[in-house]
């Protein structure tokens, strides 16, 4: 029975040390490149060509984005290469909630 207790106390310290680890680099995961096709700031809107889209499961594509902040679309301009997030929207649709010009 002792050695069933400490090989859990061991599996519960390798996690403790390993999931800090994973979450971090799957928030580096989530960004995504795209290059900036057009910008309607009108709307609120941004379309992209981007890669794949992994924690929306979308592969490769161009599409229309709405922003979270309209603020964002200030620091970008067509033909930028871009990292960025995207998000279901509530609303149903996809959000931009971070973008950064890759230099």
């Amino acid at each position: 029975m002792k050695a069933v207790l400490r090989a859990f106390a061991w599996l519960a310290l390798a996690a403790s040390l390993v999931l800090p680890l994973s979450v971090h680099a799957a928030d580096k995961v989530a960004l995504t490149e795209g290059t900036v096709k057009r910008i309607d700031a009108a709307s609120n809107r941004i379309m992209l060509a981007h890669g794949p889209i992994e924690n929306l499961f979308m592969p490769p594509m161009t599409m229309m984005f709405n922003v979270k902040d309209a603020a964002m679309l200030k620091k970008v301009k067509d033909g930028d290469k871009v990292l960025f997030r995207a998000e279901d929207d509530v609303k149903g649709g996809y959000v931009i909630v971070s973008i950064q010009v890759v230099k």
